[in-house]
This record gives C-alpha cells, structure tokens and sequence, in this order.
C-alpha cells in the first residue's frame, strides 16, 4: 500500500514540475511532407526563452543542419534537410534546458498527396466565382461569435461588423454555381484575421496556418476543396505576401526588429506603381512605395528579410499540398519586394507545376501590368516568373465601350486598342478578366442599372480571352457603388435562414433577376462546353461606325462577336470578314438557339453583342 501511496505521489511532483515547463507556443510549419523538390524546410519554434534550449532530433533522412537564435530569445529557427527517399512519420523535437529538463514536440512527416485532381490549375477554360465568405450564406450558426476572439460583432446591418457567413454556407450552395455554369470558386482569404475590428475581408492575417474559427477549421476548408473538386470545381485561395494584420501573433511578441519594415514615425505607402518601373524615379519614392504600410493596421512585412521569405513561401507551400488548392490569387502584387517575389514563383511552381498564379495589379495601363507578369516582356531585367495578372485595362476597356461615345480612341475603340497591346504580355490568355470585385463598385450600377448593358457586358466578358471572373452576386443584379467598400459587400439574399427572399431559387427571384441569371448561364454553359471559347484564337477587325466585330475560332469550330456600341439597329455586312469565315454560311445565334439560314447580313439591336456559332 506505502509502495502505491509513493508511485501516486511521484506521479503528481512530475505531473506538477512538467506543467511548470514552458510549454512550446508554436511550431510552425506544424508537419511537412517528403518527396518535395525542395529538401530544405526551415521551423520557426516560439516559446518561452527556447534560444535558452539545446535542440535535437533523430529521424533517418532528416538533418538538423542549422540552428539560427535572434534577437527575441523565445524564436528559434531551426534549418532542416530533408533527404531524397526519407520515409513518412512522427519523430521527436527535443528541447533540453542546462539542466536537462525536456520539451519535446512530436514532428509530422507526411507522404504527398499525388491523388489527380489537386493542384490542376485555373485556365482560360473556366468561369471563375469570387466570394467574400462573410457575406455569402452562413450555413453554420454556431460559430458566428467565437469565445476570446478580438472581434465579437454580429450585426448584419452594419457594414463594418461581422455577418456570420462562413465555409460552410459556401459548401451548401456549390449545385447553386455548378449549375449557373462556373468552374472555379475564389474566397477573399480565410484564415484568421483576429482584429479588434473590421477585418471581415481577410486581408489582415493574424495567423498564417489557421482558418478563421468564425468560417471553420482547417479540417472544413479541406472539406469545402474535395467538395469542390467533387463538382467538377477548383478551387483558388487568395495570398498576402505584402501585409499582415498588426495583432499577429507574431506582431505581438517578434522575433526581429525588421520583421516589417520600420520607420521613424508612421509612412504610408505612396500607392503609386510607377515607381517601381519609373527610370527617372528617386530611390525614395520608390522604397516609400513598397515598404510604406498599407495602412496603419496592416504592418508591411520586410520580404528582404531571409526569415520571413521563409517563412511565407513554406505556408503558401504548406496550404496547396494540404488541402490541394487549384490557383493562387496574390494580393497587393506591386507592393511586394520583386526580387523575393520572383524566387517565391518558381519555388511555388517546382513543387505544383501545374498551379495558376495570378497577381492582383490595379494599375494605370497595359504597359505597367505587363511589367509585371513573366517574360520580362518589357525589358524589365527581371523575370517575375507570374504567369498572369488582374486585367482591370479590359475592363476599363469594357466600360468605356458601354458608357462611351464611339470616337478614334474612346468607345469601344479602347477596348480595341487594349487587345491589340497584348504583344506586350508572354501569355494574355493567363490573365484574369473581370468587370468588379471587392473593392470596386458592383457592375450593374456603374452600367446604371441598363439590363441591355448588363448583358453585353457580361457576353464581351464571357467571350474574350483570358480567365474570366465575375463576383458573387452579379448574377441577380446586386448593385452599389463602394464609397465605402461595405456597400458593395452586402449578404447574398438567401444565405441567411429568416431571410425575407432567396435568391438562391428561381422562385425568389424576380423576373428581371431570372433574366440576367439565365443571361449569364446560357452563356457560361456553352462556354463551359465549347474549347472554342477557352482556349480557341482570337482575331479582331477596327471598328467601323461603333461597330465591334471579332471571331474566337479554332480547328473545330468559329464563334463570330459582334457588337453594336450604338444607340440605332445595325446592319453588318460581313463580306468584310470572308477571310475569317471563309465558307460559313450559316449560324447559330449561341444565347437564343436561333438557326440562321445566311449571315450575309447580321442585325444587331442597339447596345447589343450578338453572338454566332458559324456553320458550313
């Protein structure tokens, strides 16, 4: 009994000193994977004066090559190789104090997930779907306030606050967007953005490896990719390298002083591109540009900084082979240090050659977007290695034919002018075309609300090359102009339970919103079927009197577009366009069914694009 009553006690003195331990706060990455390209994998360990521990490990394969202390003892940064043929388990990190107390975490070494179907890349040949998922449907009450987070706002009639949508309000309508005809869904980023406020959007990360516990789990979002790709859908998920929120974790007790870039007193960055390319420029307007803040809560990260370049790569990394995401969308592209920026892309696209990276780039004009995309097309003197951009030039470009007059560079004529540069990118078929987004005020009212326009915008949209995009709630006419932002963030009508319409359901809508939802599904269909609207040629002819006429074409079949930027009924001669369509006589008119005997002669109602598929 003695014996008994002593082991009892022994246990409780080593239960007692062990919880006296500093535990280890983070790992991070948290597990990795054998069989990368890359063999190298950096840890960041924090925990309470860990740089105080000796650090050691045992695993075949597996070397602890280097081990970095900084200038915040609680960061440990330990380098690691990992060898060709190293076999997938779990084996101890020790860390052993002076007088040899230990901690010790268990380390994950995965085998790769070479299923078909992850990683396959986002294409000219799908119709992508951009939502916020605060604002889209919350099919999960539960999780609308979450204990201890920042941020424990619900109101839905504040802009500013927290609506409750969430990934799985996403996953309970993926039929809706299969069967409006969309092929890849995009998210404004999910991961945690614990901030005290307004950071509903995403783009104020406050922790790297963990989704939003207001949106799910990390567990939920691999469940939303595998239904995804289930349906026949890929997935995109939006990246910030540029920025982070200022209640990081890691904010809050760094490890360097230059883990963002400091100044002696608040600057924020210039917002101005030109910049970066100007050859005129002065160094300070330039470094201002791209190391000033974005805004006060949103701290720049010093991507020159080898430790946090490691440390962003091996997460973007870490999220594809995790959950098997198809694109990557990088926020606030210009901002970025090129140099890293350059090193991320072909890290990335060694271990995923098939993934789509495109790079959000609001900027004035076709030349500065090509600066950067891949190629060093414009005698950069530096290859980005990004295969495509956010064409807002197209869409300025679109715009401008709905809203102007018909005149030698303005009308439709810019739209013209804007494809005939496209000499300048390596590939403008990568590019991401698109008529709104988040930031930008919806379509529908900067056509003001003209359903005539609405439908041609969407059908030049829909027919042009690039990477089509439209935003959640295109489709049912939502509207507003973002001044401020919130106002084009409004909660799809449906999502919610109690919500007075569903929009959702033909019955919910009304006539007006069935006739665009169909607009864009008849069209989104045919191009979801049809390679010639994909992948196939494009060939433009000037506009002549405000009329724009061009061909998708490729060996199987032709699609002639024809657009009428004016105010009266048009009649097209197309004897114009005989090298094009050659012996094509006939045609179907691809949004009504229509069979057209001769297409000699083409009518085209005002402000209307007509759409030909032509036969024999």
């Amino acid at each position: 009994m003695r014996k008994i009553t002593l082991f009892c006690a022994f246990l409780l003195v080593t239960a007692f000193v062990q919880a006296q331990l500093p535990a280890l706060e983070r790992v991070e990455p948290s597990n990795w994977w054998v069989g990368m390209k890359n063999p190298r994998l950096q840890l960041l360990v924090h925990g309470d004066h860990i740089a105080n521990r000796k650090v050691s490990l045992r695993w075949p394969g597996v070397h602890l090559q280097q081990i970095h202390s900084v200038q915040n003892p609680n960061y440990l940064f330990l380098d690691l190789s990992i060898d060709a043929g190293t076999k997938a388990g779990v084996f101890p990190i020790h860390f052993t104090s002076a007088d040899g107390k230990d901690i010790s975490y268990s380390y994950a070494l995965k085998t790769r997930n070479h299923s078909t179907g992850r990683a396959q890349g986002v294409t000219s040949c799908d119709l992508v779907y951009l939502i916020m998922p605060d604002r889209f449907s919350n099919g999960d009450p539960s999780n609308d306030k979450v204990p201890g987070m920042r941020d424990m706002s619900l109101n839905r009639d504040s802009m500013y606050q927290r609506h409750g949508g969430d990934l799985q309000g996403i996953i309970d309508h993926l039929d809706y967007l299969k069967d409006l005809g969309v092929t890849a869904v995009w998210c404004t980023p999910e991961i945690v953005n614990d901030m005290p406020r307004a950071s509903y959007h995403g783009y104020a990360v406050t922790d790297h490896y963990r989704i939003d516990p207001r949106y799910g789990t990390n567990e939920l979002y691999k469940k939303f990719v595998d239904s995804c790709h289930a349906m026949g859908l890929k997935v995109i998920k939006d990246v910030v390298h540029n920025h982070s929120g200022s209640d990081h974790w890691i904010l809050l007790d760094p490890p360097m002083k230059d883990w963002v870039h400091e100044w002696p007193s608040y600057t924020q960055t210039t917002y101005k591109d030109q910049t970066v390319m100007d050859p005129y420029g002065a160094p300070s307007d330039r470094k201002k540009m791209l190391d000033g803040w974005f805004v006060r809560s949103m701290p720049d990260m010093n991507e020159s900084n080898p430790y946090v370049q490691h440390y962003l790569t091996q997460n973007h990394i870490w999220w594809v082979e995790y959950a098997g995401i198809d694109g990557l969308r990088l926020d606030t592209y210009p901002y970025n240090d090129p140099v890293y920026m350059s090193q991320w892309a072909k890290d990335i696209q060694a271990e995923f050659p098939h993934l789509s990276i495109f790079g959000e780039t609001l900027v004035a004009n076709t030349i500065n977007q090509a600066f950067f995309t891949q190629g060093n097309t414009v005698h950069r003197g530096l290859d980005t290695h990004l295969p495509g951009i956010t064409d807002v030039q197209v869409k300025e470009s679109i715009y401008e034919s709905l809203n102007g007059d018909f005149g030698w560079s303005s009308g439709v004529n810019r739209l013209y002018t804007t494809l005939a540069d496209d000499f300048v990118y390596e590939d403008a078929t990568r590019n991401l075309i698109f008529l709104d987004n988040h930031d930008m005020s919806r379509f529908f009212s900067m056509v003001k609300e003209d359903l005539g326009k609405f439908k041609s915008g969407i059908a030049l949209l829909l027919t042009l090359r690039g990477i089509p995009q439209i935003y959640y709630g295109t489709e049912i006419l939502m509207k507003n102009f973002s001044n401020p932002d919130g106002k084009v963030r409004e909660d799809f009508p449906g999502g919610w339970k109690g919500d007075r319409a569903n929009k959702f359901i033909e019955s919910g809508r009304s006539a007006t919103e069935n006739e665009a939802f169909n607009w864009i599904r008849t069209l989104a269909r045919y191009r979801r079927s049809n390679a010639v609207l994909q992948t196939g040629r494009l060939m433009q002819y000037v506009p002549e009197n405000g009329i724009y006429v061009y061909f998708r074409y490729n060996a199987e079949k032709t699609v002639m577009v024809t657009f009428n930027s004016t105010k009266k009924d048009a009649h097209v001669r197309t004897a114009r366009f005989e090298e094009r369509m050659k012996d094509l006589h006939t045609a179907m008119d691809v949004m009504t069914g229509e069979r057209l005997p001769a297409v000699d002669d083409i009518s085209v109602p005002p402000g209307a694009v007509r759409i030909l598929e032509l036969h024999p």
